[in-house]
């Protein structure tokens, strides 16, 4: 059965509720709407006004037969649950009826992490003698070197960088600004990326602006580097230096927030160079730290 327009208007400003006041992903928004208008679908005739909480507990028991993984569903009963704080907010329904549905636990998977071996053999990979591919390193020193998230780096533009000082701002998630520190060796390489082969990415031979909003990282036509451009050139040396293990511009993160917290570092200040917004999620390197340590135990005490 199609939506009602009146449905369908409910949807549209939760969707802008969401973009513009909750400033999700792109990504999260789409997942969203796919999510609610599932549900708006099963809900067929019945109105969002009149829905209550026996009747979110009978959706609930139909998607659990689609067997969607702990994160899928607690993604879904997650847009589920705004949806309703929207709707109560905007006092479209009375009561919040999702205020007592909760998500199922995830099991919390360990990050997977490069040694510093194999961190030296994919950047030692790259070919650097031609413009993109000493971009391409620039950029994965610097994701090694501060544990920024590569959508962060794909939005840097001039105005973000402070190499004076080692800094570089960066907007995170949900609007927020951190400072994240640069190493002197990526920062060497930056700094020769800017000066002497930036301009050389561009393939039409026109100078690319080096303006305060213009980005640090741009591609063969002078725009904005994207993420998943990025994401092919890792996948590329992974594949030719056979090296056994998924690796993504995220792992480059999870090993620069790894080797911090092995090497004595507070887990407060690892909290404030990811840019988490609670101590809980910094929380997860401990535990692979402590299995490293561990290894080392067990491999090194004549007693193990």
């Amino acid at each position: 059965m199609a939506l009602s327009e009146k449905t369908k208007n409910y949807l549209k400003n939760f969707l802008v509720y969401l973009e513009v006041e909750k400033n999700f992903s792109k990504h999260t928004v789409r997942a969203y709407n796919s999510d609610i208008l599932s549900f708006l679908l099963w809900l067929d005739s019945t109105p969002l006004e009149e829905t209550n909480h026996t009747k979110l507990k009978d959706y609930l028991v139909f998607i659990q037969r689609f067997n969607y993984s702990k994160t899928t569903l607690s993604r879904k009963i997650a847009a589920i649950r705004t949806f309703y704080r929207f709707l109560y907010r905007e006092r479209i329904i009375e009561i919040n009826p999702a205020n007592s549905v909760h998500a199922p636990k995830k099991n919390k998977s360990l990050p997977k992490f490069l040694s510093n071996t194999e961190i030296e053999q994919i950047l030692n990979n790259i070919k650097i003698e031609t413009p993109a591919g000493y971009r391409n390193r620039v950029i994965l020193e610097l994701l090694y070197a501060t544990g920024m998230r590569i959508s962060e780096l794909s939005n840097l533009n001039f105005a973000s960088l402070n190499l004076e000082e080692n800094e570089i701002k960066v907007m995170g998630k949900g609007a927020k600004e951190r400072i994240v520190l640069v190493s002197a060796r990526a920062k060497d390489f930056l700094q020769k990326y800017i000066s002497n082969v930036r301009f050389m990415v561009v393939e039409d031979g026109q100078r690319p602006e080096e303006a305060e909003d213009s980005p640090v990282f741009i591609n063969k036509t002078g725009y904005r580097l994207q993420p998943q451009s990025v994401r092919t050139a890792l996948n590329d040396i992974v594949k030719k230096i056979e090296l056994p293990k998924k690796v993504t511009p995220h792992v480059f993160r999870h090993s620069f927030a790894t080797k911090l917290l092995e090497n004595g570092a507070d887990l407060r200040v690892v909290q404030e160079l990811l840019g988490h917004a609670s101590i809980s999620n910094t929380q997860i390197y401990t535990h692979v730290s402590t299995e490293r340590l561990k290894e080392v135990y067990d491999s090194s005490h004549p007693r193990a």
